[in-house]
């Protein structure tokens, strides 16, 4: 049994995970910037930490990590047309996130990021999906660097539908949906499977069931800590 600490744990992903961690019997810690969160998060099975990820430094962050095993960066800026928590949130709270993973002496860093973010934008590209991809591009970067036991999860467009179950995974997987559920669910096996680690994959909705996909993953799966 592992305690996960999710960082952005009242996202819509996030949310999800804490019933895939429960399921796989581990603990979920969700890492929220408002009290009035606890009740629904509680009630979802996860211990509440407060942590405000804009606010709060490294230090701050490794506190929140006390007593976990491993950190699922969760957060987002949200869909709104404001540039600046795109930098404050999807990268610096990233930052402090791997900051503070490394205060807390925790290795294990799963981080949700978003397909293709490395490949070049078009000129016409708006202002506030340029910050975004940016950000999150930057965010992967680091965590590549961070010297910790890292796997990066790059979802295509994400959608409310229910949990198919079944998923594309891989380097070159190209761009399409996927269900939160789904993604919350290849989340939680990655944590488990020791070969993912030091892998970057998109993921998609497909035809592979979660825990084959997250074994063997489809493509060119054997991708290294170099990946860009």
């Amino acid at each position: 049994m592992t305690r996960v600490a999710i960082v952005g744990g009242h996202g819509q992903v996030a949310r999800q995970l804490i019933h895939v961690l429960r399921r796989a019997d581990h603990d979920a810690v969700a890492l929220v910037r408002k009290e009035e969160y606890r009740a629904e998060l509680e009630e979802r099975g996860a211990e509440v930490r407060l942590l405000d990820i804009e606010k709060q430094d490294a230090s701050a962050f490794a506190a929140a990590f006390e007593g976990c095993g491993a950190v699922v960066f969760a957060a987002g800026g949200g869909p709104d047309g404001n540039i600046e928590r795109k930098r404050t949130v999807d990268l610096e709270g990233s930052l402090k996130s791997i900051d503070g993973a490394k205060q807390a002496g925790i290795d294990r860093f799963v981080q949700i990021s978003a397909i293709n973010v490395d490949d070049p934008l078009p000129a016409d590209t708006g202002d506030v999906w340029r910050a975004y991809v940016e950000a999150k591009r930057d965010a992967d970067a680091a965590l590549r660097d961070s010297g910790l036991a890292w796997t990066i999860i790059r979802p295509g467009r994400l959608t409310d539908d229910p949990a198919t179950g079944k998923v594309a995974l891989g380097p070159d997987v190209a761009r399409g949906d996927v269900t939160r559920a789904d993604v919350a669910a290849v989340v939680a096996a990655v944590l488990d499977v020791p070969t993912t680690v030091g892998k970057q994959w998109n993921l998609v909705n497909g035809d592979q069931p979660v825990e084959d996909a997250v074994q063997s993953p489809g493509q060119s799966a054997g991708q290294s800590s170099s990946a860009e």
